[in-house]
């Protein structure tokens, strides 16, 4: 890469490029999917939403009046006929892919069809793109989990060798396989000035927020045990995540969009999003945090049941991004788990979800323009 747009990510800068734009997000029924329509709403965008029904209760995006934020059609990327056909009715501007089978447990549990949504979801997703007549960026999410981990110390370069040892993680890797297809088969730099297709994937660490309702998560688990006084039980405290306050990496993929629009040449490629190398927090200093912010709780470290595989050190190298993009995290990792946990808490204590989501992304723009 030889090229690098530096412009501050302000609230400013977001609004000038996404405002009036028609923006097309996949999984915005999910905890990240109504973060981004959130913000994307605030900043003028006309959004159109195209993912299952929650399934989680309480679920976010009901809290938040979804519908009110976006167009939103209820559809399975699965579904290529009717993907296609939100696609192009709706002529978006950018697209962002975020619908996923996303949870490793599960992904045991339903391997097939784990594969099916991650990586032909993806498929169909670029193919429907194919007949797109219009200029467009497409953000593909993955995850810090395409990577060959060989659980080291060590910090996972964009370049590093793809894999997966479980299944989610595996669908993942091949999801990234499937995207390298179609840029070199359909949507090839040397061609742009023909298909003007503009492709960037981007891998983000374990994301935290509040409004997140998913089972076998680290927050959502903590929190349910510290709201119901139930003591708190882990199975892996030593494990090492990147962890990251949601509105991170939304506001990277959000830059990311942009930055493929001013060079669709040079930022067609793969971003890592998460946080600073110092920042990476094992499981038990999550639980300890939590505890310490919620004012209350105990734990207990659980080894007497057989879980399924999951890496024990994981840690992403955001180097790439931070030189070429105008994207860094502001929060460390503390102060996401703060965030987080106030969020619920005040939840609970009779705020609405939108209150709460519109005063963690204002404290974000506030500390980013500082």
């Amino acid at each position: 890469m030889e090229i690098m747009v530096k412009e501050r990510l302000t609230y400013k800068y977001l609004v000038n490029f996404y405002q009036g734009k028609h923006v097309f997000v996949t999984g915005h029924t999910g905890f990240k999917g109504t973060w981004l329509i959130k913000i994307l709403y605030d900043l003028g965008a006309i959004v159109r939403g195209y993912a299952l029904v929650p399934n989680t209760n309480p679920s976010l995006y009901t809290d938040v009046n979804g519908d009110s934020l976006c167009d939103s059609i209820i559809g399975d990327i699965n579904n290529l006929e009717s993907l296609k056909s939100a696609i192009l009715e709706f002529k978006p501007d950018y697209i962002f892919h975020l619908a996923a089978q996303p949870l490793v447990n599960l992904s045991y549990e339903i391997p097939i069809y784990t594969f099916q949504t991650n990586t032909i979801g993806t498929a169909n997703l670029l193919e429907a793109v194919r007949f797109l007549d219009k200029k467009c960026s497409i953000v593909l999410i993955t995850t810090d989990k395409v990577y060959l981990n060989k659980e080291t110390n060590y910090y996972y370069k964009e370049t590093d060798s793809l894999g997966g040892y479980d299944p989610y993680s595996a669908s993942k890797a091949c999801c990234e396989f499937i995207i390298d297809s179609f840029r070199n088969s359909f949507f090839n730099h040397k061609n742009y000035n023909s298909h003007h297709k503009a492709l960037a994937v981007a891998r983000a660490g374990n994301v935290i927020g509040g409004g997140d309702w998913s089972k076998n998560r680290l927050l959502p688990d903590i929190v349910k045990s510290l709201y119901k006084n139930e003591e708190i039980v882990i199975r892996n405290p030593n494990s090492i995540r990147p962890w990251q306050h949601v509105i991170e990496p939304l506001m990277g993929y959000l830059d990311l969009g942009i930055k493929l629009a001013i060079n669709p040449i040079h930022f067609g490629q793969a971003f890592n999003f998460g946080p600073n190398f110092s920042d990476n927090l094992c499981v038990e200093e999550v639980v300890i945090n939590s505890m310490q912010f919620w004012e209350k709780g105990s734990y207990r470290i659980d080894n007497s049941i057989d879980y399924p595989h999951e890496a024990r050190v994981l840690m992403l190298d955001i180097n790439k991004t931070l030189k070429y993009l105008d994207w860094r995290p502001f929060f460390n990792s503390k102060v996401a788990i703060e965030r987080t946990i106030n969020w619920y808490k005040l939840y609970y204590s009779g705020f609405s979800a939108v209150e709460l989501m519109q005063s963690d992304i204002k404290f974000y723009h506030n500390i980013s323009a500082t």
